[in-house]
């Protein structure tokens, strides 16, 4: 079997498991949210493990599945939101050039940076998830309705609960600017895990082109990602379509800074014995008060840098 048409039946197989992944995702059950989160896989591994024309037939695949057993209005949004920026990714983390032409080591091959992957994972959550609200029509009236839906369901499992007409019009305002930056947090982390296992797949496997990135010492996002960062808080300020669109950017991209603070501890923390006990702290504080997110997202601001992934010697860094 030539190469051309190993990628074309790899490409149909991976778009297949990724379209299934998403149509079971569409079905109300616990494991709903992870189906979703893992159809981005089966494209990253086509791509990272075979060739950019695998990843281009695994997403045409999926979307000609998800089409066909759902509505096409799906396919598309899966497209923009998933399996595309999927692709994409994976493409970039291919690409490698002499090393010396970045003023590298001489002799080694310089990978495509780990900050501007996961900037690129930023950008594309931010398109797909405007793209598809303007699609969809995201604004007052369409928060109102999930509100009342939310609403309604946890009447259902607590008669008690009757929120006043004042605490439903501060919820409503509340979503309506939080769910745009929550939902691209989300989806970054999302895309950003899916790439992460999936390269640990691929290189499991022996097809894997990239050398494993160190995180904890690479993952810094560049100045350029701190500008747009400022971009979208500015216009979470303006009223209307505009500040709705600057709330997914500041979730996009603060989040990732926060990961980039994230990753700065665990660099800082290696070799020191209480280094568990630190790191886990942090991530419970996080999760439990929410608020120390803060801390790591001003962490990962006052330390920028692009960095620079060499095959043949190790890694180096320009801030």
């Amino acid at each position: 079997m030539t190469q051309q048409s190993t990628s074309l039946l790899v490409g149909l197989l991976a778009g297949v498991s990724a379209a299934l992944l998403l149509v079971s995702a569409g079905s109300p059950s616990g494991l709903s949210f992870m189906l979703f989160a893992a159809a981005a896989v089966p494209i990253l591994i086509a791509g990272l493990g075979w060739s950019n024309l695998a990843s281009i037939v695994a997403v045409v695949a999926a979307m000609a599945v998800i089409g066909i057993a759902t509505t096409p209005q799906a396919a598309l949004v899966s497209a923009v939101t998933t399996l595309a920026p999927a692709a994409w990714i994976a493409h970039l983390s291919n690409l490698a050039r002499p090393a010396e032409e970045i003023g590298g080591p001489e002799g080694a091959v310089a990978w495509y940076p780990l900050s501007d992957i996961f900037v690129n994972i930023a950008f594309c959550v931010c398109i797909g998830l405007v793209a598809v609200g303007l699609a969809l029509g995201y604004g007052a009236d369409f928060v109102s309705e999930l509100v009342e839906i939310f609403v309604a369901t946890l009447k259902d499992s607590n008669a008690a609960y009757e929120p006043s007409a004042e605490g439903l019009a501060e919820m409503k305002q509340f979503f309506l600017y939080a769910l745009p930056a929550i939902q691209a947090a989300m989806w970054v982390l999302i895309l950003f895990a899916g790439w992460y296992i999936a390269s640990g797949i691929v290189r499991m496997s022996g097809r894997s082109k990239r050398p494993k990135d160190d995180i904890p010492s690479q993952l810094r996002m560049p100045r350029m990602a701190a500008m747009v960062l400022v971009v979208g808080v500015a216009m979470s300020f303006i009223d209307g379509g505009i500040g709705l669109i600057g709330w997914t950017i500041s979730g996009a991209f603060g989040v990732g800074f926060v990961v980039a603070g994230f990753a700065i501890a665990h660099h800082r923390t290696r070799g020191k014995p209480a280094r568990g006990l630190l790191l886990w702290t942090a991530y419970l504080s996080c999760v439990i008060f929410t608020v120390p997110l803060a801390f790591f997202l001003f962490l990962g601001l006052f330390d920028t840098a692009r960095t620079l992934t060499a095959t043949g010697s190790g890694p180096n860094s320009n801030t």
